[in-house]
């Protein structure tokens, strides 16, 4: 069962069903730790970019920032991926944690990216990988 809509040739950014995402963002940092098992475990794109995008928004909403940036192990098990939707979620939450050790995946990403660019990708995701980088240079 697919539960994230991809980006296409008419939509630039996934779609979540908000019926799973609301309710880890409505608990806030009771729910850190569901997201962490989703992380450790879960090999499943969709599920990752569902726990991403629960934490993005999560930020959005005023969770604590500093217990979202404890998940950087979780988080970093990532910073290697090809997957620009993966991508693109890690950069977002990097730059509103501002966690130090993401600096250097940062820049790995925009350079992997550059040399070799994601295919069949209906978005660049280094738009987000470079604006975090400003961002931690600001």
């Amino acid at each position: 069962m697919n539960t994230v809509s991809y980006p296409n040739q008419t939509r630039n950014y996934c779609v979540f069903d908000e019926k799973r995402i609301n309710p880890l963002i409505e608990k806030k940092e009771d729910s850190l730790s569901q997201i962490k098992t989703i992380l450790n475990n879960s090999n499943n794109e969709d599920e990752i970019l569902e726990a991403l995008y629960a934490l993005n928004l999560m930020l959005d909403n005023g969770t604590d920032k500093t217990q979202i940036a404890q998940l950087y192990p979780q988080l970093s098990k990532f910073n290697n991926t090809k997957s620009p939707n993966i991508q693109t979620f890690l950069a977002g939450i990097y730059r509103k944690t501002k966690v130090p050790d993401a600096f250097g995946p940062l820049c790995s990403m925009l350079i992997k990216n550059s040399i070799n660019p994601p295919q069949n990708c209906h978005f660049d995701p280094n738009e987000e990988i470079g604006g975090a980088i400003l961002n931690y240079l600001a």
